[in-house]
């Protein structure tokens, strides 16, 4: 795909602001021509992750094709352009895509967003509309009808989770917190929205994930998701094996609680990289830049779908805590919320060292083994591009650290 031009870049951050999760793809004389194109992959994850079509579930052939109600939107038409789904006998099956009557209404290398509401597929030429004008316009247009119907969907959710916060916010009222641990103001705060802690790979309240936050730790890092290495593509089979080998005593039993980032070995020469051809995340032990051991990995792929399913959108709450004759108590200060983490990111910041890793393995506590990617306060706004914050108290006081460079060098 070419790179996108000035008014393309508009158009897509338009879409974005209004929380439109969508998908890219451009024309060619030759898909023109044989009226189809290749459903390359981010198109397949997409289909995959909103629901519409999964490629690797289909047979080949004509007998196995699908298809999905389309609408080609222009600027003041909404044209019925029905999506053909399939994969051909020939050429290993590779997925294809067509709309209907799409050749009349494009040029070749025009760029097209393509979004949903639920299996009805529209597609938009962002080369050609102006959609922030089309959406604020005085006048009704397909355009500004199909992305009113999908941005207030979208926030019919969170303004109502947002609603539930504003009153148990209460003026400030102070709450105590479940148990005496790290989960403990995460446990509660479930607790109140009456939600039970369950670890939802669907999200926390109707989709959304809710991630909670003591201010006064000052701590400079959020959790993103927890996910154990590919035992069966690692080197390493089990976690008992690199606690011997890596671990240290603590209470009397061995133990591995360190926190584990790329270029800079820890003080067991644990690091994290990922190498040129991009297709996994490996642990390795690493001394005077010389890799002695492959210990475990992960498909970045894998690490990808996990970050858009857990956070394509999310609550961080940061609150207020104390302690009161040994027991801690809690009130809320503000939220942020995000959508659609920038998933292309990802990568270059573990490089960046600003994504870690922290393990948590065999605890003297007797708690369950964690691997635990976090994120540094001062990244989120680039992994997060799509923000809002609410302040629940009026004098509460938002803050990160100095942000990184907004382009992150490879």
């Amino acid at each position: 795909m070419r790179q996108f031009n000035e008014f393309e870049i508009n158009n897509f951050s338009f879409l974005a602001n209004l929380g439109i999760r969508y998908t890219t793809f451009q024309t060619y004389w030759t898909s023109l021509d044989k009226g189809y194109f290749d459903a390359i992959a981010p198109i397949r994850a997409f289909f995959l992750e909103e629901g519409i079509h999964d490629y690797s579930a289909q047979g080949q052939g004509q007998i196995n094709k699908e298809y999905r109600d389309g609408f080609l939107l222009t600027e003041s038409l909404m044209i019925p352009a029905k999506a053909s789904l399939y994969r051909p006998e020939t050429k290993k099956g590779d997925p294809r895509l067509w709309f209907s009557r799409l050749h009349k209404y494009t040029d070749a290398d025009d760029i097209f967003a393509m979004f949903h509401i639920g299996s009805t597929l529209y597609i938009i030429n962002v080369t050609k509309t102006d959609i922030a004008e089309r959406y604020n316009s005085l006048e009704n247009n397909p355009v500004k009808e199909i992305l009113t119907t999908i941005n207030k969907q979208e926030m019919e959710i969170s303004q109502e989770l947002l609603g539930k916060f504003v009153n148990l916010y209460d003026n400030g009222h102070w709450y105590e917190s479940e148990v005496q641990s790290d989960t403990g103001i995460g446990r509660a705060v479930e607790t109140l929205l009456g939600k039970k802690m369950d670890n939802n790979p669907d999200g926390d309240y109707k989709g959304i994930e809710i991630k909670s936050k003591r201010l006064q730790r000052n701590s400079t890092k959020n959790g993103l998701f927890t996910k154990a290495p590919d035992w069966k593509n690692s080197k390493f089979k089990k976690k008992a094996e690199i606690v011997q080998k890596y671990g240290y005593i603590s209470e009397g039993k061995k133990t591995l609680q360190v926190t584990v980032q790329a270029n800079r070995p820890n003080a067991q020469s644990l690091v994290l990289d990922i190498p040129s051809e991009g297709v996994i995340l490996e642990m390795l032990e690493s001394k005077d830049e010389k890799v002695l051991n492959h210990i475990v990995e992960w498909q970045l792929t894998t690490l990808h779908k996990r970050l858009s399913s857990k956070h394509k959108e999310t609550f961080w709450v940061s609150v207020d805590n104390q302690f009161f004759d040994g027991k801690e108590f809690f009130r809320y200060s503000y939220i942020e919320h995000t959508r659609n983490p920038n998933i292309a990111e990802f990568d270059n910041l573990i490089m960046q060292q600003f994504v870690t890793l922290e393990l948590s393995l065999c605890r003297p506590s007797g708690h369950g083994d964690t691997w635990s990617f976090k994120i540094k306060d001062r990244a989120m706004p680039i992994l997060f591009p799509e923000s809002l914050l609410y302040k629940l108290d009026p004098n509460s006081k938002p803050h990160r650290g100095p942000l990184p460079k907004s382009k992150i060098e490879k």
